[in-house]
């Protein structure tokens, strides 16, 4: 079974070291069948020690080494060898894992960076209240690239995972022309007008673009009978109110503290972007 791609703490610091030292960055390029780690997985192989992973095991030593190879061969160029997980390796999956190997040093730290953001799951969080900050704790370790969104400006905490871009809207539904293509909307705000008025624009984004794969409003069935009822006055059909999922989370998953609904929803997410890859 294939794995998410941490983000973070490892990520950030592979890249402070490589503003001192070189190292090879492994990365897992592409897969067949069964395989430990997905494509993105990193492993920045140092001159002492490693950061990230691509699945431990063998294919992680014999990867390590053949980047200490590389490492110690300042004009090595960049190598992609294929690696089947079988007796050979001692690793039961049975796939295929291709692995990329570059020589990279303190030059390509905004390109790996841009590579490695490019991957992510663009999300758009409307609200900054309890559940909002759960979420952005539970988002950062994760694929997410998150737009935080309120029309309260002193709302965002001082620092903020480098995953997290704050911005400040008011009113706080212009924001949305201006989301990334491919955003899942979570949609959390101080108020229920608010509330009603981000939907409002999400459906006028989807009748121009279609473009956003998720629109999910937090609320009870009760909260959605009313907002559908008055959307539904302005003129929006039952095929466009469809596109909105309220309540939000998991089915089953029950709990009203923010860490509980903020685990509900990121799971859900990340079943919902499993479900397109397929």
């Amino acid at each position: 079974m294939q794995s998410l791609t941490l983000r973070g703490g490892d990520f950030e610091q592979a890249l402070e070291r490589l503003r001192a030292e070189p190292a090879v960055w492994v990365t897992v390029a592409e897969v067949q069948g069964s395989v430990p780690r997905g494509v993105g997985a990193w492993m920045a192989v140092f001159l002492s020690d490693t950061l990230g992973t691509i699945g431990g095991g063998r294919l992680e030593w014999d990867a390590e080494q053949q980047a200490r190879l590389l490492l110690g061969n300042p004009s090595a160029a960049p190598l992609r060898q294929r690696y089947p997980l079988g007796p050979s390796l001692g690793q039961c999956c049975g796939g295929v894992v291709h692995l990329q190997f570059r020589p990279v040093g303190s030059s390509d730290i905004a390109d790996l960076r841009a590579q490695w953001q490019s991957t992510d799951q663009p999300v758009a969080l409307f609200g900054g209240g309890h559940v909002g900050h759960a979420l952005i704790q539970a988002m950062a370790p994760l694929p997410f690239r998150v737009q935080w969104i309120d029309s309260r400006d002193s709302i965002f905490p001082n620092e903020l995972p480098p995953s997290v871009q704050a911005e400040h809207s008011q009113p706080v539904e212009q924001a949305v022309p201006h989301l990334l293509s491919g955003s899942q909307v979570l949609i959390m705000s101080f108020s229920h007008a608010e509330d009603l008025s981000i939907v409002a624009a999400c459906l006028d984004r989807q009748r121009r673009l279609r473009d956003l794969p998720f629109i999910g409003l937090i609320g009870s069935r009760t909260k959605w009978a009313t907002f559908r009822h008055r959307l539904s006055a302005r003129g929006y059909t039952d095929i466009e109110l469809d596109q909105v999922t309220c309540p939000i989370g998991l089915p089953g998953l029950t709990g009203k503290e923010p860490a509980v609904i903020a685990a509900s929803v990121v799971a859900q997410l990340l079943l919902l972007r499993s479900d397109a890859e397929a």
